[in-house]
């Protein structure tokens, strides 16, 4: 059973269903409402519990409602949070999510104000014990402890370079595998072509990198080659946690030592058939699922 431990954030996501995204001030009617746990790193290790791995989720949140919420549902999910502090006093993450009748959706997130940035706790965590260390940058203060220790002892690490404040260059550098959104790696390199961008993302680690683009599926480069995985066609109900999902189901993919080409092509199958639910968890499917699924493209 692979193991794998997904450092971040958690968040409470409420999301509003409407016919269009809006536009501009006023008000609207949603035809749909759920309130349902994200966040990058822990989506990502609800996919890879899905998927039959053994994961820990380490993260912060406050001793709110909000916080109580989000950890009872991963441990009802498969993750376990025994790593995860919670914080006397503090507000947890949450986000509002406005999700289109195309599957396109706005997310306004709140962090919370009170969470430490500190993660020296984590030097008390034997990172020896998982296969594949996932990391969000939301976090940048966890990210690089986690990953720092892991490549101390070998462990396998994979960031999910999405958007954030901060410069993560160095986050990058510690990955053996570096897999950008579109809008992450636009900001790292400020370059729109993807494999530019990707070269010059390359520059800053001695691992792989990759940029995932929505429905036009993931590139990445090979010993300065340009590989492209296209997307899977389906019917698009909700995008919500698709990326997260990636990188949980390429955790897995990795930890079972799987060549790079199989790896993008499994993830990329995953995160199609999430697409094809609502909410960012629903839809995640498991390995069977997932097996038959890519039958359909042999």
């Amino acid at each position: 059973m692979a193991r794998i431990a997904c450092v971040g954030i958690t968040v409470l996501d409420r999301i509003w269903y409407l016919n269009d995204l809006p536009g501009e001030g006023g008000k609207y009617v949603a035809n749909n409402y759920k309130e349902v746990g994200g966040g990058p790193a822990a989506t990502a290790a609800v996919a890879a519990a899905k998927l039959g791995a053994e994961v820990d989720f380490i993260g912060r949140v406050g001793d709110d409602d909000t916080g109580k919420s989000v950890l009872s549902e991963l441990e009802s999910l498969g993750v376990k949070t025994r790593y995860t502090r919670v914080f006397s006093g503090a507000r947890s993450s949450h986000s509002g999510v406005f999700v289109d009748a195309h599957g396109e959706r706005i997310i306004v997130n709140y962090p919370g104000p009170e969470l430490p940035a500190c993660a020296d706790w984590l030097q008390a965590i034997d990172f020896s014990q998982w296969d594949v260390v996932l990391a969000d940058v939301r976090w940048h203060d966890g990210a690089k402890q986690a990953f720092t220790q892991a490549r101390q002892h070998r462990v396998t690490t994979l960031l999910d370079g999405d958007t954030t404040p901060q410069d993560i260059s160095d986050l990058v550098a510690l990955s053996d595998h570096a897999v950008f959104s579109s809008p992450g790696l636009q900001r790292l390199t400020a370059s729109k072509a993807p494999a530019e961008a990707l070269k010059r993302a390359q520059t800053l680690t001695g691992g792989l990198v990759y940029v995932t683009q929505g429905s036009d599926g993931c590139y990445w480069l090979k010993n300065g080659t340009l590989c492209h995985q296209p997307g899977f066609s389906v019917k698009v109900i909700d995008t919500t946690g698709a990326g997260d999902v990636f990188h949980g189901a390429m955790a897995v993919g990795l930890a079972q030592q799987a060549p790079t080409e199989e790896v993008v092509r499994f993830a990329s199958a995953v995160a199609a058939l999430k697409c094809t639910r609502p909410g960012g968890r629903d839809g995640i499917p498991d390995c069977d699922q997932t097996r038959s699924f890519l039958s359909l493209f042999v």
